[in-house]
């Protein structure tokens, strides 16, 4: 399948794969640029569990942090250049992702909505998530460098079932945010409750 603007799909991803790992390796610090490799390995795992497209998660994977390690200023003036919504301003965690979609796009030629959605929403998740999505989501929150007092259990429910996966890792979220006194993404919220809704929960 072709994920880009390229017709050439096999010439299009390999093109991909080295463009974005160049970027990683120039940008990302040594602890974030072995988690996106350990991201990338545990979505590939987690789409042939699920009989999801491995290349499309190989590709969200390489993408999804390739913020993570820029400046705080930095990404306030992407968030501002790109019109973005302005509750992300001054935080890290909610901009990175939602950045990178946009430069995925814009200057990476991906417009598989899929995938730029897998990168958008894996900090917070959403109302509605793909496969995928959740698959990103759960790679990110699971791959073998996370440590954290759930992981375990999150971890052997992620391939069992994704939707409660979700469910135990966005209401650790929650927990997690809401008792460091950050600005709580209603995405969390809502995916929460859609989940909840689609499980009978």
């Amino acid at each position: 399948m072709d994920y880009t603007n390229d017709r050439s799909v096999s010439a299009g991803l390999d093109d991909l794969r080295i463009k974005i790992t160049r970027y990683i390796e120039n940008n990302l610090n040594e602890r974030r640029l072995k988690h996106t490799y350990s991201v990338v390995n545990e979505a590939k795992k987690l789409a042939e569990h699920y009989g999801e497209d491995a290349e499309k998660a190989e590709i969200a994977a390489l993408f999804h942090d390739m913020y993570r390690s820029t400046p705080v200023s930095v990404l306030n003036m992407y968030v501002r250049q790109l019109g973005l919504q302005k509750s992300i301003m001054d935080n890290p965690n909610l901009s990175h992702g939602k950045i990178a979609a946009v430069i995925m796009k814009r200057d990476y030629g991906i417009v598989d909505e899929d995938i730029l959605n897998a990168v958008s929403y894996h900090t917070t998740g959403r109302a509605g998530m793909s496969k995928l999505e959740k698959i990103i989501f759960l790679a990110d929150a699971i791959e073998p460098g996370r440590n954290y007092p759930t992981v375990e259990e999150i971890r052997k429910l992620a391939y069992i079932d994704l939707n409660k996966a979700c469910i135990s890792s966005l209401e650790r979220t929650v927990e997690y945010i809401k008792g460091i006194g950050e600005y709580l993404d209603p995405d969390t919220i809502n995916a929460i409750n859609d989940l909840k809704e689609k499980t009978n929960l």
